[in-house]
């Protein structure tokens, strides 16, 4: 059976790179991936970065204003360091414009984004916390009093208002038991980070359904996924140098390459997500890490949502 008829896949838009992003390449990306079937397109967030990385908002509401149909979405925006009311009005502008399409992803952050936005860590989690529940209250709320314990919100009211019911999808990232028991009980979806390792994956999703299943929610139904930064070639060793790369490069961790990425021929690269699925993801979001339009072609032909090339 092929991938796309076992679980749905989300692509990557070309968004963070150690060269400048060719727009060209990020409209053909984003209208092939539409074509194809894919469900979304996915960013990251890096607003302070050693390498090239767009805003995530405007370069999705681009995608979703040159495509028809496929959700656009950011995975993960660190919410702590960002005005939640800012953030809720993005979103739903992003959804209205798109017609209903948008998808956010939020997480903690690392220390060095709470240093670099002059945000205390300290309650950092209350006002994670805190800051979920203001923005589902302004998308869902014709008017809102919000009284937290950080946030105050008196008489508050946003508009546009999403097109999605109840609201647009938030989907939480983290692999700490702490983030897997939050996202069980706050969110409508679960991330795997791709800097993150498929052993880590493998330990986290017993225990994420573990606790969906203490909240009353189906883990069948959950959307559970993994970014996974990757290279295909019929040369496997082309693939790993290229992934490599990345590795060193963006994430500054080679070891990557092998723990967290995937490489190699089609025929392993469909071998390596076929055991991610194995180990319980109903979604993958596919990142090629370069030469994204050939990449693209590529896998959408090893998942099966298009016909292999001949040769």
């Amino acid at each position: 059976m092929a991938l796309k008829d076992t679980i749905t896949l989300g692509m990557s838009l070309p968004h963070r790179s150690p060269e400048p992003i060719d727009m060209g390449v990020v409209r053909q990306v984003a209208q092939r991936a539409d074509a194809l079937g894919f469900r979304d397109l996915w960013v990251t967030e890096n607003t302070l970065d050693h390498v090239f990385s767009f805003d995530p908002i405007v370069v999705l509401t681009y995608a979703a204003a040159i495509t028809r149909s496929i959700r656009v979405g950011v995975s993960v925006m660190v919410l702590p360091v960002q005005n939640p009311i800012h953030v809720a009005h993005q979103i739903a502008t992003l959804d209205y414009a798109s017609s209903g399409r948008a998808i956010l992803g939020v997480g903690l952050g690392r220390d060095q984004h709470y240093t670099e936005f002059r945000v205390p860590r300290e309650h950092r989690i209350r006002r994670f916390r805190e800051e979920v529940e203001l923005i589902k209250a302004l998308w869902t709320e014709p008017k809102i009093s919000y009284r937290g314990s950080i946030y105050q919100l008196e008489t508050g009211a946003m508009s546009p208002r999403p097109v999605q019911q109840p609201h647009p999808p938030i989907w939480l990232g983290g692999g700490h038991p702490d983030a897997i028991r939050r996202a069980a009980v706050m969110a409508d979806g679960w991330m795997g980070a791709g800097g993150s390792s498929h052993a880590d994956f493998a330990r986290s999703v017993p225990l994420l359904r573990e606790h969906l299943e203490k909240a009353g929610r189906d883990p069948r139904t959950f959307p559970i996924s993994k970014r996974v930064f990757m290279a295909v070639d019929e040369r496997a060793d082309v693939a790993r140098t290229a992934l490599n790369r990345w590795f060193t490069v963006v994430y500054r961790n080679p070891a990557g390459t092998d723990a967290c990425g995937i490489h190699g021929t089609p025929e392993q690269v469909r071998e390596r997500l076929e055991e991610l699925v194995s180990k319980g993801a109903n979604h993958l979001l596919l990142n090629p890490v370069s030469q994204h339009v050939e990449q693209l072609e590529a896998l959408a032909s090893i998942t099966g949502l298009a016909a292999p090339a001949r040769s």
